[in-house]
């Protein structure tokens, strides 16, 4: 039975976001974990009346405490670039490259000095725990952008497949023939093109291979990938045991809607999170 286009993008979702994808807490704890006595050395410093002269003192008995002072301006990395009218510096955090006056001077510029003697706050360990957080709430992106692989993974998964036997993740299409000794030369330009799947299925009959997206908004973007997928799924027609699938949903598709209308049309296997969760997956793979 055919399809209604309209009633299948109604059933696109806001959001796919799990209860992970906010926070890493794991990550979060580990890292703190990591320097958490070298923290705990330089808490001495809090409300330190002289804390030029203590930092010093800390610096040269506890050398160690200095890998902590990047992570309380929020960076991750061992060095820390500053110019100004004084000089231009490249602070190593590892091991001294510059005298000791000179990271005092890069701890009052940059207000270090300011913040922990003037208690403005009480220990480093929970500020670090803060910075660590904000830190990895920028991961969101990254971690936004494997949500809907790992949510098809879970529907793959319950369909009985396998992974790495009969399921496997990111194949490029060199690999798909040389593991199944099938001509994709009509997908592939005749090898010219280096495109990767995000999953592909091994049934008795067919090789499915699979790309899946997810898109909260808009932007030309989706309009290129329709067409592109358009144009693969008609090629992947004629290649005998193979089948081209497209799960892709999102609010964001609203936008660019004439042209997934066109994709959704002329190709067989496309579906959505709600095509899922009504066993499409089974009979496709089931066929």
């Amino acid at each position: 039975m055919k399809r209604d286009f309209n009633e299948w993008l109604n059933t696109f979702k806001t959001s796919i976001c799990n209860y992970d994808y906010y926070l890493n807490f794991a990550k979060v704890f580990d890292n703190v974990e990591s320097i958490k006595v070298e923290l705990n050395i330089l808490n001495s410093l809090i409300g330190s009346q002289d804390i030029e002269k203590e930092f010093e003192n800390i610096i040269i008995k506890y050398p160690e405490t200095l890998k902590c002072i990047p992570i309380l301006l929020a960076v991750r990395s061992r060095e820390i670039y500053a110019i100004d009218i004084d000089g231009e510096y490249t602070f190593n955090f590892i091991k001294l490259n510059y005298s000791i006056d000179e990271y005092k001077t890069f701890m009052r510029k940059t207000g270090l000095f300011d913040l922990i003697s003037k208690h403005i706050v009480n220990n480093l360990v929970d500020y670090v725990t803060g910075v660590e957080v904000g830190l990895d709430s920028n991961g969101r992106k990254n971690r936004g952008g494997h949500l809907m692989e790992n949510l098809v993974e879970q529907y793959l998964k319950g369909a009985g497949f396998v992974k790495s036997i009969t399921y496997f993740k990111e194949m490029y299409i060199s690999d798909i023939e040389s593991k199944w000794n099938i001509d994709l030369s009509g997908i592939s330009n005749t090898g010219k093109t280096k495109k990767r799947f995000d999953f592909v299925v091994k049934t008795d009959k067919t090789i499915f291979a699979i790309e899946t997206n997810f898109y909260t908004g808009g932007g030309s973007k989706l309009n290129e990938i329709a067409r592109s997928y358009k144009t693969l799924a008609l090629e992947a027609k004629e290649i005998v045991g193979f089948g081209f699938v497209w799960i892709t949903d999102g609010q964001g598709w609203k936008s660019a809607r004439h042209n997934l209308e066109e994709t959704f049309e002329i190709m067989d296997n496309i579906y959505c999170i709600a095509d899922l969760d009504n066993g499409a997956l089974d009979d496709l793979f089931n066929k």
